[in-house]
């Protein structure tokens, strides 16, 4: 299989700056979007440091013998000790974190996927759509328990609050795990400004593109639509044969 990508940003129509961070590797061997928060100069801070360490270390390591969930698991590692150093050598951003979600592609048949936040990935296998990643906030653990419903959630005051994110002292654990996925797959990475907006019914929708940039470009724009209250950011991938 071979893997056909692309990714964009876009700030929206409320934010004055953009602090999403995206990577697309030219090559297509891995995928990086992050979310960074701590106000104006902190969130763009904190998640341009997470894709630029992640990215580095990939590339680095890459033809180690370290096992794929290794090796992402040590990228963010890497990530969260440049975070929380930026944060001690300045303090005026001491509150800045990123969530990050990334796929790796080693190999082509068994990528894997690491996360921590609410920057999702998402499965498109023949028009329907999956989210493969569980967000690490409060209002998705109080789904799980039956608190709250999903259509309260959407609107719940809490819900943008992150119960994990890279840049904290106290971070313990990434959730990695290896995907299933076939040719005519595509894979959407994004972050919550896209989710906030879309529903998961509207996100099938225009992930069905045949154009890839068309439906990357349909998304934000349907996003924006919706009140484009945050910054935007996707990267699709699709596998084929």
């Amino acid at each position: 299989m071979k893997l056909k990508f692309t990714g964009f940003s876009d700030p929206g129509l409320i934010r004055s700056s953009n602090q999403d961070a995206y990577y697309v590797d030219p090559e297509g061997r891995f995928f990086i979007v992050a979310d960074g928060m701590g106000g104006h100069a902190g969130g763009e801070e904190a998640s341009h440091i997470a894709t630029r360490e992640i990215q580095a270390y990939l590339v680095a390591n890459w033809n180690l013998p370290e096992s794929d969930p290794e090796l992402l698991e040590k990228a963010l590692w890497q990530a969260n000790e440049a975070i929380l150093q930026d944060q001690q050598n300045h303090p005026e951003r001491a509150d800045m974190g990123t969530t990050v979600v990334v796929v790796l592609f080693r190999q082509v048949e068994a990528p894997w996927c690491a996360h921590i936040g609410d920057s999702r990935l998402y499965r498109l296998r023949r028009s329907q759509l999956e989210q493969i990643t569980e967000d690490h906030t409060w209002v998705a653990r109080a789904i799980k328990v039956g608190d709250i419903t999903p259509e309260e959630a959407r609107m719940h005051p809490f819900r943008h609050v992150l119960s994990r994110c890279l840049g904290r002292e106290d971070l313990n654990q990434f959730d990695v795990q290896l995907l299933n996925l076939s040719a005519g797959d595509r894979l959407l990475l994004c972050s919550d400004g896209l989710t906030e907006e879309l529903v998961d019914e509207k996100i099938a929708d225009y992930l069905q593109y045949p154009s890839l940039e068309k439906a990357s470009i349909s998304l934000i724009e349907a996003a924006k639509e919706q009140g484009g209250h945050d910054n935007i950011t996707v990267v699709i991938v699709e596998l084929q044969n």
